[in-house]
């Protein structure tokens, strides 16, 4: 009898900008390690008995097969985390970290412990993301335009200036809102957009062009630079791997 699949399912939140995921995965043998790529964003992940926190990344991120079990998260938009957290997100970047660590024991206890006991956890993780997002506002307005400005294409000049922030302001509030500068940012959503692109059928040169890049070159240097891999490799890793569980780069189990 064939081995039972793992299943990875997401949807739109009801927290502006957010997606809520779920990875569902069967008693057996671990799957093999996966890389997970930067997208700029920051999940919180919840396992029975845990909540943690992924950081923005600037590499891609290989978890564990140990860890590989099922979860329930949600996915922050960049720059929307930090608010809700409280926490810059440059001081999480490249970290995985207990939610314990950043807030009151007892406080993430009774709030794993009411997850816990949820009939759908996804549900129950979103209902306090949205709750929290009620009472501390929305994120920084000028954040939010740098985010969007960089996910439509624009050039950091250009969404420094349409935002009234000089060089050094926007470095500076970009690191406590992303995790890194509005550069790396840029680059990051850059090749999000052309792996979108691919998943889509579109083939490797025009998508590059269309995210942003110079050539098909330039989008083989950025895909080895931040996701450590070839776009060939990355592909034909995916379609290896268990039809019924497909693997955004958001999809950060714990670590």
């Amino acid at each position: 009898m064939p081995r039972e699949r793992q299943r990875y399912q997401e949807r739109p939140s009801r927290l502006d900008g957010a997606v809520v995921w779920t990875l569902d995965v069967p008693p057996g043998p671990r799957p093999p390690a996966r890389s997970v790529l930067p997208d700029g964003c920051m999940d919180l992940i919840w396992t029975v008995g845990r909540l943690v926190v992924a950081g923005p990344d600037t590499h891609a991120f290989e978890v564990d097969p140990r860890n590989r079990g099922s979860c329930a998260a949600i996915r922050f938009a960049p720059g929307t985390a930090p608010v809700l957290l409280g926490v810059p997100a440059h001081e999480l970047r490249d970290h995985r970290v207990d939610l314990a660590a950043l807030w009151s024991r007892t406080a993430v206890a009774a709030l794993t412990e009411r997850i816990d006991r949820a009939p759908d956890p996804a549900a129950a993780l979103e209902d306090f993301a949205l709750g929290r997002a009620a009472d501390t506002g929305p994120p920084d307005p000028l954040t939010a335009a740098v985010a969007d400005g960089l996910r439509r294409g624009r050039s950091v000049a250009s969404t420094a200036a349409e935002v009234g922030l000089g060089a050094r302001q926007l470095h500076r509030r970009s690191l406590a809102a992303f995790g890194y500068g509005p550069k790396t940012l840029a680059r990051i959503l850059r090749l999000q957009r052309a792996l979108g692109l691919v998943r889509t059928g579109v083939p490797y040169a025009e998508a590059a062009y269309r995210a942003g890049c110079t050539d098909q070159a330039h989008l083989a240097r950025e895909m080895r630079d931040l996701a450590g891999t070839t776009l060939g490799a990355y592909f034909a890793a995916g379609e290896a791997a268990n039809s019924d569980t497909p693997q955004p780069s958001g999809s950060r189990t714990t670590a």
